[in-house]
């Protein structure tokens, strides 16, 4: 399904590390063969973030084949007699991705103190905006040191080099998290996906404002969401500023 405010996006990066949370335990981390819907989401938000909207992550098509690469990383030892020590842990990573998103967003609502935030058409044109220009803030793959890039696409265009490959089965993985602001109550949890899959190169994920049985959920701890307020500690656009975005973008 397509949505009125879908947006479409190419990131990509010479590494990722989508680190799967079972390998944290040991310390040396091993990523995910593909990138987790949080991390995808993450990066959106890195691009162009509101409180007054969610974003959603529909699918993503890999384009590139998968390959890892593990390094030798130096970490510090937090230690009560010397806390200048350091160990060499091997992370593995992904190898020179690329990956095709599509995405859309949904208000928020349980920020009724942004209600007066709500214009589709300013969010839209300027995420649009964003993604042309590369994004607000840094993008990261997975981790920091792993730098990205996006630039607009239009999905499905070019070669995977996983058309026609068929079904590839990942098993269960981390989903995302789940924030009080985003659920309506103050509770942090985690998403777990029972069954990820790509079909053709393509991974529909399960959306996490739908009920599905593919996803399960677990609560972390109590979390009390944060206070914004228009036009105090939030600005917006106000109308002149908004008509002539529109204008720009031929929409008036």
């Amino acid at each position: 399904m397509k949505y009125r405010n879908t947006v479409e996006f190419l990131v990509y990066g010479k590494y990722a590390l989508f680190t799967d949370p079972i390998t944290k335990v040991g310390g040396e981390k091993l990523t995910y063969q593909v990138p987790t819907y949080q991390a995808l989401k993450g990066i959106l938000e890195s691009v162009y973030w509101k409180p007054t909207l969610i974003w959603y992550i529909d699918k993503v098509r890999v384009m590139k084949k998968i390959q890892t690469q593990s390094k030798g990383v130096r970490t510090i030892l937090f230690s009560p007699i010397n806390d200048k020590r350091t160990d060499l842990e091997i992370y593995t990573y992904l190898k020179d991705v690329s990956y095709q998103v599509q995405a859309h967003f949904e208000w928020n609502y349980n920020r009724p103190d942004l209600e007066k935030d709500r214009n589709e058409h300013k969010h839209y044109i300027i995420a649009k905006r964003m993604i042309e220009r590369g994004g607000r803030r840094d993008i990261f793959l997975g981790t920091r040191e792993c730098q990205g890039y996006v630039k607009p696409c239009k999905f499905g265009d070019g070669e995977s080099d996983y058309d026609n490959y068929g079904e590839i089965n990942f098993g269960m993985m981390f989903h995302g998290f789940d924030y009080p602001d985003e659920i309506g109550n103050e509770e942090f949890s985690i998403r777990l996906w029972k069954n990820a899959v790509m079909k053709n190169g393509i991974i529909d994920y399960p959306l996490p404002n739908e009920y599905s049985e593919e996803i399960i959920k677990k609560p972390i701890r109590n979390s009390k969401m944060i206070s914004f307020t228009y036009n105090k500690n939030f600005v917006g656009l106000d109308e002149p500023e908004l008509q002539s975005i529109l204008k720009d973008e031929g929409l008036l």
